[in-house]
């Protein structure tokens, strides 16, 4: 049998896990369709999206579709998930976007389109709730093929919009000849010749569809099931069947983990090649560790089921890894787990409520940031508080209701500010040499930092002879360097620099006649990583730094006639638009506005524009600050900047 994983994706409300359910009752897998408004789906599995009515988690259900079984993944569709939807988007075959006969493509529709196409993941559109007061037909597509920019086949006609009555009507025409044609001069011949066969177009369809040339388009209602049978033979006829052999070298990847009753880990893994067997030891991460698998299951039926092996092309649940996390490889490495959308821009602290123990909420967060690796988590050990980086507001209510529901821990948030960083505006270099000066190490160590181009990240170089000294501490340094840079003269995290070390020094093992060694005489990795932070924070001093904010790019449709309204409210924003178009009675204007700024547009928006307004915004790039005071972040080193405090602390911490 074959398998093909399968993603749904959508903005949210198009319909996602409606239609899970209807594919799901149309594959005979459940007898009774699931309700969102209800809480009563199968792949909402979380009080709190039951509650909500949207998706947070990624879930996967499996249904036969006749010698094929699909693994489908039901994905977020609110924009402050996109880390869910980016780990499911490596692990699939093919996908289906979801698309609203009402709203038409809206902001996260184009997102993921556009991330789609650049995978090259084979994807097939459907046209949701034909069944709606305004939904919309051939109108529709064209306006699909507009603004996503992609080619799509019209897979047959929708009637009778608007009602219980709607319904889906196959019909390969000419709109979906044109569109193959374009693509096949073989196929256009043949139809100029006359010589075309029904089968010789659906050959194409499925050739041009796999290879992601084409896409597609279904209409169809996940309320009533109109057009889902026509999309299911899609799904079978022209999205590929996964691939690899079960025979090779085991090679997999992580794309989600969470906790069991007794707080164990379960990884949900794609196998690639090979097979994965219990108790098995395999290797996974990086670096590189070892674990033995103590259970496996496989999706079967729209449930798991206890397996002893699962072969190459299947989705596996893995108990026994303790130490596995998002993006880990098992067995045999495949290519570096990739990020597809931008990490989040945002940060807040979290607040303990009454009664709440911060080092039960540090635990907590802790599971959490396991589950999703893109909010990175930050303990200030001095003020007992923890920082989390967020994609939104709502991403932040989950986190609040999460903790209280799943642990009982009531907690609150300091308002949400941008996460800068700071790169260096020159040059500047530092030195420090044994017992010499204030220097209490026993290490020689130079640095000199340089800026770099935007985007370069962090690169350590050296202009010492690697010889000079024992390699340990060379590593030391570098190390070193890079846990220092997280937070710089300002707090923030300092990148696209070149760190080059221009001195080193190291006092070699002594120790007394007939003693043994002597730490006092002789230098140790201690002392480079004592010293490191202090060098380096004047390197940086002497260069300087400049503190940059994180810039999204937006796209906003709105009435034309409400452009007076929205400039002055963009300008307070400090939104500068780029390009202003006009298109009949509808404008659209796209620039760039500071992140910390954008959930305020979203709220100021409707209100603006009559509620007809559309705002898609992502991450772009990171631009000086502006007027105003440099925003400072506290710190949670020891402090190297205050090299009394420093030394202090360092000193204690030892002797302790």
């Amino acid at each position: 049998m074959h398998m093909l994983n399968l993603g749904i994706l959508a903005h949210v409300d198009a319909g996602k896990t409606s239609l899970t359910e209807r594919l799901l009752h149309t594959a005979g897998v459940i007898d009774e369709i699931g309700s969102v408004d209800d809480g009563s789906t199968r792949t909402d599995t979380l009080a709190l999206e039951r509650r909500r009515g949207i998706t947070i988690k990624s879930a996967v259900v499996s249904f036969p579709v006749d010698d094929v079984t699909v693994n489908l993944i039901d994905t977020p569709g609110h924009p402050d998930f996109i880390a869910e939807v980016e780990r499911v988007l490596g692990v699939l075959d093919g996908a289906v976007l979801v698309v609203s006969a009402v709203e038409g493509v809206q902001a996260q529709t184009r997102v993921l389109m556009r991330t789609l196409r650049r995978l090259g993941i084979p994807t097939l559109v459907f046209v949701n709730k034909i069944d709606r007061r305004g939904a919309r037909g051939a109108q529709l597509v064209r306006s699909v093929a507009e603004r996503l920019k992609v080619p799509v086949v019209p897979m047959g006609d929708a009637e009778r919009l608007g009602g219980p009555q709607a319904r889906f009507v196959p019909d390969l025409g000419p709109a979906a000849l044109d569109v193959l044609a374009g693509h096949d001069d073989d196929l256009l011949a043949a139809y100029v010749e006359g010589a075309l066969r029904p089968e010789r177009v659906r050959a194409a369809l499925a050739d041009q569809t796999r290879k992601g040339l084409v896409h597609p388009l279904y209409f169809g209602s996940a309320v009533t099931g109109a057009g889902v049978e026509s999309l299911v033979a899609g799904v079978r006829e022209l999205l590929p069947a996964a691939d690899g052999d079960p025979a090779g070298p085991l090679s997999g990847t992580v794309f989600k983990v969470e906790r069991g009753p007794a707080g164990e880990k379960i990884a949900y893994a794609r196998v690639f090649t090979g097979t994965l067997r219990v108790r098995d030891r395999v290797p996974f991460g990086d670096p590189p560790r070892e674990g033995k698998v103590t259970a496996v299951g496989v999706f079967d039926h729209g449930t798991d089921v206890p397996a002893d092996a699962v072969p190459a092309g299947r989705i596996a649940r893995v108990r026994g890894l303790t130490d596995i996390r998002i993006g880990d490889f098992l067995g045999v490495p495949r290519e570096p787990y990739g990020h597809f959308f931008a990490p989040p821009t945002l940060e807040t602290v979290v607040v303990p409520g009454a009664g709440t123990d911060p080092r039960a909420l540090h635990l907590a967060l802790t599971r959490l940031a396991e589950q999703d690796p893109l909010i990175g988590l930050r303990h200030d050990e001095v003020r007992q508080e923890t920082s989390v980086s967020l994609y939104g507001e709502v991403q932040k209510e989950v986190v609040q209701a999460t903790l209280a529901e799943e642990y009982g821990l009531e907690v609150g948030f300091r308002e949400t500010t941008p996460l800068c960083v700071e790169r260096p505006a020159g040059s500047g270099e530092a030195a420090e040499f044994i017992k010499k000066g204030a220097n209490p190490f026993l290490a020689t160590v130079g640095l000199r930092v340089d800026p770099a181009p935007p985007g370069s990240a962090v690169a350590f170089d050296l202009e010492v002879e690697l010889g000079s000294m024992p390699y340990a501490f060379f590593k030391a340094v570098e190390d070193t360097v890079r846990e220092t840079l997280a937070q710089g003269l300002h707090g923030w995290r300092v990148t696209d620099c070149v760190v080059t070390m221009t001195h080193s020094g190291y006092w070699p093992r002594q120790s007394h006649a007939h003693q043994g060694f002597d730490k006092s005489m002789s230098s140790t990795g201690y002392d480079f990583r004592g010293l490191t932070p202090l060098v380096l924070v004047e390197a940086l001093r002497r260069a300087g730094t400049r503190v940059h904010e994180p810039l999204h790019r937006f796209r906003l449709e709105a009435p034309a006639d409400t452009l007076g309204a929205l400039l002055p409210v963009l300008a307070a924003l400090r939104a500068v638009p780029r390009t202003t178009e006009t298109h009949g009675a509808v404008c659209v204007l796209e620039g760039e506005v500071p992140a910390a700024r954008v959930h305020a547009l979203e709220q100021r928006l409707p209100g603006l524009t009559r509620g007809e307004g559309e705002l898609e915004s992502a991450f772009d790039h990171y631009a000086p600050v502006g007027a105003g005071p440099v925003p400072e972040r506290p710190r949670t080193d020891h402090n190297p900047l205050n090299r009394k405090e420093y030394l202090l602390n360092v000193t204690r911490r030892t002797s302790g």
